[in-house]
């Protein structure tokens, strides 16, 4: 990359990708082929490595510079365990099955409300308060996580950020197997 990005920007990127994504699921909705499965593979392993980089980096920062940093990103963390659940269940679920789609629809809504949130709370507090330094270390900090974080729901796995560096392996491995969220 030739620029670097703050991580405001990044996240947002992500946000932008995951919409588009939801979009398409909506168009697809009550299909019961494996695209709207692919898809919904995709969705999950995006928000997996999103929600891993946000813990990793972006609330601990917002626990250091943000007045009241600490009960926000607990908030943020809850939204996140919340929707992991829902994406757990998603993934044992095929698009001809009757919970299939409603579980889709509660995903979709879980993280349109936690993305809203944070950009229109969260973002600029923290641009208010972090150095924009910080920020675009953070942004690679992020981006790099991403790369190395689980692709697959772990509602049960401990905040232990080693521990998901492995998960994060294992899951690669386990998508390249088995060609989970390919096209």
């Amino acid at each position: 990359m030739d620029t670097q990005q703050d991580v405001i920007a990044v996240l947002v990127n992500d946000h932008r990708e995951v919409e588009q994504m939801f979009g398409e699921l909506e168009h697809m909705t009550g299909g019961i082929g494996e695209p709207a499965k692919t898809l919904a593979e995709k969705v999950v392993i995006e928000l997996v490595r999103h929600s891993i980089a946000e813990e990793e980096y972006l609330y601990p920062a917002v626990r250091e510079h943000v007045p009241g940093g600490d009960k926000l990103a607990d908030q943020e963390i809850a939204e996140h365990d919340e929707a992991e659940r829902t994406m757990k269940r998603l993934e044992g679920l095929e698009p001809n099955e009757n919970d299939f789609w409603p579980t889709v629809e509660l995903l979709v809504s879980q993280v349109r409300q936690h993305v809203r949130e944070e950009e229109n709370d969260l973002f600029p507090r923290l641009r208010e308060t972090c150095p924009p330094e910080q920020l675009t270390e953070l942004g690679d900090k992020v981006q790099k996580a991403k790369k190395l974080a689980p692709t697959r729901p772990h509602p049960a796995a401990p905040a232990n950020k080693l521990l998901a560096r492995g998960a994060g392996l294992v899951d690669r491995i386990r998508d390249a197997i088995t060609g989970r969220g390919r096209s």
